[in-house]
């Protein structure tokens, strides 16, 4: 794999995201990751997964200048790839800790929320689905995931604001479970993942999933239609200039 890296430590598998400084997501780390996470949902010897970044960010979220030459068609394909992705990881069968190493924005939120425990890294990181800022919207399944964990009112109040939380912020609203300084990052996500493991597998696969279901069955409902309003949008004229405008400042 070129972006994403895995290693295996006593029945725990670690995958990284590792692509240049802000861990940007294109269509090849979303077909890595669906990869990687699938294979280690059939592995036995895998009792449970912590998701990660290499360096300062766990994920920027999309690559924005690459999606700058896609058509719409090709967008579509990439979204329902990278709303596929995270539904994986919302209804795995095995847990899933987020080790937030840094800054944790818009697609990369989507994927941190997917998972069932969320650590970051104290100081100044920022999590945020902050689309509304530069005029876009967001996904079927990234709402559902959001009023889970922080309810309807303060889901609302986080997407439409799309306002960008430091960690104490993020505990306090209900994004992350989890502070810890960068240096016991590892050592507190992977003390996570064993006691998650401790856990009979079956019996955690089997109440994990009748907890998300109702959530799961919007997402599946609403899914296809979100990507295409959400694409719509996108290509829009103002959307579109601010996005280049985006591409522009960074």
């Amino acid at each position: 794999m070129d972006f994403v890296g895995l290693t295996m430590n006593e029945g725990i598998a670690r995958i990284a995201l590792r692509r240049g400084k802000v861990n940007a997501i294109n269509e090849t780390v979303v077909d890595e990751l669906t990869d990687c996470f699938r294979k280690l949902s059939f592995d036995p010897a895998v009792k449970a997964v912590i998701f990660t970044g290499e360096g300062k960010f766990f994920t920027f979220g999309f690559d924005i200048p690459e999606f700058l030459g896609y058509s719409k068609e090709a967008f579509v394909r990439y979204l329902t790839k990278f709303t596929g992705l995270y539904a994986d990881i919302f209804l795995y069968p095995k847990p899933v800790v987020a080790a937030l190493n840094g800054h944790t924005i818009a697609g990369g939120c989507m994927l941190a929320i997917a998972c069932d425990w969320r650590i970051m890294v104290q100081g100044s990181a920022k999590i945020s689905l902050n689309e509304i800022n530069f005029s876009s919207s967001v996904f079927a399944g990234s709402v559902e995931m959001m009023k889970l964990w922080l309810g309807q009112k303060k889901a609302e109040n986080a997407l439409l604001s799309g306002a960008m939380y430091s960690p104490e912020d993020a505990r306090e609203l209900g994004l992350i479970d989890q502070i810890v300084s960068k240096d016991d990052l590892d050592s507190e996500a992977g003390k996570k993942a064993r006691e998650y493991a401790s856990q009979d597998s079956a019996a955690f696969a089997s109440i994990k999933k009748l907890l998300r279901k109702p959530a799961a069955e919007e997402m599946m409902k609403r899914e296809r239609e979100s990507i295409l309003e959400f694409v719509e949008i996108w290509y829009s004229e103002k959307t579109w200039n601010n996005l280049k405008e985006k591409v522009i400042r960074s």
